[in-house]
Formats: C-alpha cells, sequence, structure tokens
C-alpha cells in the first residue's frame, strides 16, 4: 500500500451558510473542513461510511487542537491534508493543514483519534487490514518533518520576573 505524503483531500469553496458576520469563515466550520479531510483518510485506510453498516467499528475524537492562522474569505477554496503522527491498535494522531489552494496556510488542526466498538460503544482494537494500512501510512508520511504546531497547548506565557506577558 502506497500513500501520498501527506494525504491532501481534493480542494472544494466554502458554504455560503458557513460565512458568520464579520464575513469570513466561522470558527466552527474550519473544524467541519477537517473532519471531512479526516473522512478522506478513512476512505482510504477502509473505515469510509460503510465501515460502521459492515463492522459495527467507528472512529470518535477525543481531542482536538485547533490554530486559526489566517482567515478565509467567501470565495475561498481550501483543501486539507492530514499527516498521521502516531498510532497504536486503538488511536491514531492526526495533524492536519488547511491550505488555499494559492499554498498559504488557513489553519492547523491536531486530533487523537479513538476506535470505537459501537456495540458498547467502547474504545476498541482496529482490525488487522484496518491496522495494517494506518501502519503503511505512518510509515509513508514519518517523513515528512514534524509539525511546527504539533504537541501546543493553550497558555498565557508570562515572564517570571515581572508576570506580565
Amino acid at each position: 500500500m502506497l500513500f501520498d505524503a501527506p494525504v491532501t483531500a481534493p480542494a472544494r469553496g466554502l458554504d455560503p451558510a458557513w460565512l458568520d458576520y464579520n464575513g469570513h469563515l466561522n470558527m466552527a466550520y474550519y473544524n467541519v473542513l477537517f473532519d471531512q479531510g479526516a473522512d478522506h483518510v478513512f476512505e482510504l485506510i477502509g473505515c469510509g461510511p460503510g465501515y460502521l453498516a459492515a463492522r459495527s467499528l467507528s472512529f470518535f475524537t477525543a481531542e482536538a487542537h485547533v490554530c486559526y492562522v489566517r482567515e478565509l474569505k467567501p470565495d475561498a477554496m481550501v483543501s486539507a491534508s492530514s499527516q498521521v503522527l502516531d498510532f497504536d491498535a486503538k488511536r491514531i494522531h492526526l495533524f492536519q493543514e488547511l491550505r488555499h489552494v494559492e499554498g498559504w496556510l488557513s489553519a492547523t488542526s491536531e486530533t487523537l483519534l479513538l476506535h470505537i466498538d459501537m456495540s458498547g460503544p467502547k474504545v476498541a482494537p482496529m482490525p488487522e487490514d484496518v491496522l495494517a494500512r494506518v501502519k503503511a501510512m505512518h510509515e509513508a508520511h514519518k517523513r515528512l518533518p514534524r509539525p511546527e504546531r504539533a504537541g501546543r497547548s493553550i497558555g498565557i506565557v508570562r515572564s517570571k520576573a515581572t508576570g506580565t506577558t
């Protein structure tokens, strides 16, 4: 199995209903675009729309961290790229970038995905065929540099001496 490094979803425009009163993409819809990018990854690893019906298995997001870098205007065309940073039998650590088709970075998202047995629902190991594809994707992505924004946390940095920013 060969995978692009990173995996890039097809470019798309913005839904006009997603725009806010400031005239740009509302922050919630960046997550929709990242989720659609993750859906592209799921298709490639064999966990597309039929996965739940066929196996009673799915993925849930346990944690996500979005960084908004540059606003998107109504006529923007964008695409989400995805890089598997790490994985184990039950989890995938995914880093995504949302880029305008002109190449500039709009936002990033770092996500921890849990593989779920829907009969519980409970966290469960991925089937061997899915795990093999995740491993192959990770192998392709290991050659990529670690994203600068990966592993960030939220906080106000203060000077120890003065207590100011």
